[in-house]
């Protein structure tokens, strides 16, 4: 790759669809393992959300701002290209990136992230504040019998789906949700309580390698329980993750029990006051890049 003008301009700009596709295969690099369908799911849910920075025409730096109708936003995708890493290129996009996202929500509206631990001082200088640790559990997919008190998400009213989903992540994202409840090779499952009411979501999806679950909401250990397994069984024979709120330690518990260890994990920040969530019913989280 050619080297670049020292003095050329840093252009920061909103990124083209193509350039998301690049930025979901630098994540890819990075061992982030990516989902198969997730570049078409993030594009959808905000094409204004995802920015860049290029210099002599090159692109040098990828991230997300997305914004969920004004009331939360989300950075994510923080990649500079590994060859010009350490020259403060990142520093830079990464204040420009979090003062437009400000600027794109309403007064008052917190801005969340999932920030790798060695970058934590970094994001707390920039006026990020400590929430918890989100630790990605890795195993294989385990075989399970088939659970009939189960039902596609897609035989729910969507309605009732999105606003289960809202409670557990703090404001609506119906663009997004709509997808991602129809995964790429993947399932979407609702459990329902004697009264018909949602008591659990969970998604598998799969990825370029193997599968990821999430997000999975659960009302009591035992719907946890019965979810994972589902989906897992879903991923049967091949490499499963969930990324585990620490703060929940039933959701800890279940990832151990079916053999899950820890690979990764990011720590939750946010910029702004923090959405109240019930934590102790958010088995995994949806996604690190969008919330």
């Amino acid at each position: 790759m050619p080297a670049l003008m020292p003095s050329a301009p840093i252009v920061y700009r909103d990124a083209t669809r193509d350039e998301l596709t690049t930025a979901i295969a630098w994540a890819a690099a990075e061992g982030w393992n990516p989902g198969l369908g997730d570049a078409d799911i993030f594009w959808a849910t905000d094409p204004a959300g995802f920015v860049c920075a290029e210099r002599d025409g090159e692109l040098i730096a990828t991230g997300s701002i997305v914004s969920y109708g004004r009331a939360f936003g989300f950075m994510g995708f923080f990649i500079v290209r590994p060859d010009l890493r350490g020259r403060g290129i990142g520093r830079d996009f990464w204040h420009w990136r979090r003062d437009t996202l400000r600027a794109r929500l309403d007064a008052g509206a917190a801005i969340g992230m999932d920030g790798v631990f060695a970058m934590q001082s970094f994001y707390a200088r920039g006026g990020f504040t400590f929430a918890h640790r989100n630790l990605r559990m890795a195993g294989i997919g385990q075989l399970a019998p088939d659970d009939s008190q189960l039902v596609e998400a897609s035989s729910v009213p969507f309605a009732d789906v999105a606003a289960f989903d809202r409670r557990h992540f703090g404001c609506a994202r119906e663009i997004f949700l709509r997808r991602w409840i129809e995964p790429v090779d993947g399932r979407a499952l609702i459990a329902l309580d004697a009264h018909g009411a949602i008591e659990g979501l969970g998604v598998v999806r799969r990825c370029q390698e193997g599968f990821k679950i999430g997000p999975l909401f659960a009302g009591t250990p035992a719907v946890g329980e019965r979810l994972f397994a589902a989906l897992s069984s879903h991923a049967a024979g091949h490499p499963v993750v969930l990324d585990t709120p620490e703060i929940n330690v039933e959701a800890l518990a279940l990832a151990r029990r079916h053999g899950l260890t820890e690979v990764f994990g990011c720590a939750r920040m946010h910029n702004g006051p923090a959405p109240r969530l019930p934590w102790a019913h958010i088995y995994g989280v949806t996604t690190f890049e969008l919330g």
